[in-house]
């Protein structure tokens, strides 16, 4: 505790991760939505489920974009929560493709806040999820060739 405060320093060893400042630049959010009061515990804090189906959608929006079509979530390899979310809070989840295999995506989900109280920018949580593409008979299919130009979207990041 500092003093009579309620309040403890966090001591962060070297190694260890922490939320940048700024959500990243040049890149438009896959998602974007309101954190309202019935996606909230009775303390006002957002439930993390809710949080992780918001992420979850919006990894599918690139992993819908790189499989040409329908796609199933199979695994959420990593999740990281940082910073809570409060209602009101504009929850605005950026998606970026890393890998692409011969059926599979890995995408890695950075999720950021614009608090409603003073516009404050926070990254609350990150996760890496795993998409595979599905034929017709929902079963995997092989993915399309990357479109030309494709970037790190098209193959193997």
């Amino acid at each position: 505790m500092v003093g009579d405060s309620p309040y403890y320093i966090l001591r962060v060893p070297g190694n260890v991760k922490m939320p940048s400042a700024a959500p990243p630049a040049g890149r438009e959010p896959a998602l974007r939505t309101i954190a309202m009061p019935a996606d909230a515990n009775p303390n006002g804090d957002i439930f993390g489920g809710w949080l992780m189906a918001q992420m979850d959608l919006a990894g599918s929006v690139e992993a819908v974009r790189r499989a040409r079509g329908r796609v199933a979530t199979v695994a959420v390899d990593a999740m990281s929560f940082h910073r809570p979310v409060f209602i009101g809070d504009l929850v605005s989840c950026y998606a970026r493709l890393v890998r692409s295999g011969r059926t599979s995506l890995t995408v890695d989900v950075e999720t950021w806040v614009e608090r409603r109280a003073d516009g404050a920018a926070e990254r609350v949580t990150e996760g890496v999820f795993t998409y595979v593409a599905l034929g017709p008979d929902g079963r995997p299919r092989p993915l399309p060739k990357p479109a030309p130009g494709g970037g790190a979207s098209a193959g193997k990041a």
